[in-house]
């Protein structure tokens, strides 16, 4: 692999794992909707152990404004935890116990719920996008030393700047993707 592509597939990588990471953080943003990610970034205190909620108990959606968390082990105290780290959660949300599973319900949003957690998608998102400009300007440092070096020449510098440059207009495009169906997510009912 030559040198022009090592930098872009590089970026490449730095762009894809970025933006799974906007999505992971968006997913655990609460919607009108109940959706078994909203509860994916909480952590119980399992003997002792953070633990993900999801390797400890199977969430399901039995009506589209309720979760239902059924812990995988029975003890009670178990079931206590996971209510414990939801409502230290910053999901603003009460579990009810019925000593089995724990049902989660999903008030509507206010309209004034939805304006604040449609600032805070667009500041996620805005703060990726700084770190996209971050990398977009690490590869072209990469690109001007190889020039440096003499491994490239004027054209293929030329060139790769605008491979990194089209990279990184893929990259906007998929951050303004997301941002818009997460927006549209919190305004639906």
């Amino acid at each position: 692999m030559d040198l022009s592509a090592q930098v872009v597939n590089d970026l490449k990588q730095k762009i894809e794992k970025t933006a799974k990471h906007v999505k992971d953080q968006l997913a655990g943003i609460r919607t009108g909707r109940a959706s078994p990610t909203l509860v994916d970034t909480i952590r119980v205190d399992y003997y002792g152990t953070p633990t993900p909620l999801q390797q400890m108990a199977h969430v399901s959606v039995p009506e589209p404004r309720q979760l239902m968390i059924k812990p995988f082990d029975q003890n009670s105290q178990v079931l206590k935890e996971i209510e414990r780290a939801i409502q230290k959660s910053d999901l603003g949300l009460n579990p009810q116990s019925d000593g089995k599973v724990l049902r989660l319900s999903m008030p509507p949003l206010s309209g004034e719920q939805r304006q604040r957690l449609g600032a805070k998608v667009k500041d996620l998102v805005e703060q990726n996008r700084v770190a996209l400009r971050n990398e977009r300007r690490d590869a072209n440092k990469h690109a001007e030393q190889h020039k440096k070096d003499g491994k490239l020449t004027e054209d293929q510098l030329k060139n790769l700047q605008q491979k990194i440059d089209q990279e990184m207009k893929g990259a906007e495009q998929k951050m303004d993707e997301l941002l818009k169906t997460k927006t549209k997510e919190i305004l639906e009912d």
